[in-house]
């Protein structure tokens, strides 16, 4: 079957998944995680599951806003 536009790439899923789980370490919700990065908990959601196709931007915020540097969320 062919993949399809919308079919989360291993590179979102890894990125959403690492992005969870140094949330969940920081002890922090998607709203606090929200609340640092300027970035809407929903989007983020989505990003975790691999739905969004994050910019470059975005990630370095959510990076800074969990506290790591952007390599450790790739």
């Amino acid at each position: 079957m062919a993949k399809t536009q919308s079919d989360p790439t291993t590179s979102r899923l890894t990125f959403g998944r690492r992005l969870r789980e140094e949330r969940n370490r920081a002890g922090m919700t998607l709203e606090d995680l929200a609340d640092r990065s300027g970035i809407t908990w929903s989007y983020i959601a989505q990003v975790e599951v691999g739905r969004r196709n994050i910019s470059v931007d975005n990630m370095h915020r959510l990076a800074e806003g969990v506290g790591v540097a952007l390599r450790e969320l790739l």
